[in-house]
């Protein structure tokens, strides 16, 4: 039987940061995963995502220290080994993790679709000032790579997520208020963030002249 959408964002709602981190979002049915993503995110508290991981096993990848081409492979560093962008790196997204666990499906799911499109990338345990027991557990990449790989993790992983998050939203609603959801107004800071991104790029291009 079907869940009801109300009732668990209703049940997730009432839960305290704490313990809606403790849930398993793996052990949910999808619905109950869209809602629960709904809420996290509604928290701010997305950048966090309650995750089991072994310190000792947190998989370090790299590729040649020429990155500028990103048509190479990636080639694994040895345990413990940092690349050697490493003082320059940028997170580009985190985890709460807990020590003496398995490896995490997201954390390794956002590496490969990093490796996917070229990007090095490393996995770096950190102690979490907010948790005595906790580690943080960063996904770090070159700094110049920063914006291009926190993309790639919006296309290939979090935008899906949204997508389900916002078709549930929209089954819930009466055909009137359907109607006034049109994308375009209810994402218009989305709209005009890509205008300006563009307009900005064109202009750099032009005062450049490497324009076509």
């Amino acid at each position: 039987m079907q869940p009801d959408p109300d009732e668990l964002r209703q049940h997730y709602i009432s839960l305290s940061d704490e313990e809606l981190h403790e849930i398993e979002r793996a052990d949910l049915v999808p619905l109950a995963q869209q809602i629960f993503d709904e809420e996290v995110r509604k928290r701010k508290l997305s950048s966090k995502r309650t995750v089991r991981l072994s310190v000792e096993s947190a998989v370090v990848r790299d590729e040649p220290e020429e990155f500028d081409e990103l048509e190479d492979g990636i080639e694994p560093l040895a345990e413990g080994e940092k690349p050697a962008w490493a003082p320059d790196a940028a997170e580009v997204y985190s985890w709460a993790i807990r020590p003496g666990a398995t490896p995490a499906q997201d954390a390794e799911k956002a590496q490969d679709a990093l490796e996917a499109a070229g990007i090095p990338c490393y996995l770096d345990p950190v102690e979490d000032p907010s948790d005595e027991d906790g580690v943080r557990l960063r996904l770090l990449v070159p700094g110049k790579l920063n914006l291009r790989a926190t993309s790639i993790l919006d296309r290939d992983i979090f935008n899906e997520e949204s997508e389900a998050t916002w078709k549930v939203h929209l089954e819930t609603l009466s055909d009137r208020e359907l109607r006034a959801m049109k994308p375009e107004v209810v994402f218009c800071g989305l709209y005009d963030r890509i205008d300006r991104v563009e307009r900005v790029y064109a202009e750099e291009i032009a005062r450049r002249g490497l324009a076509e």
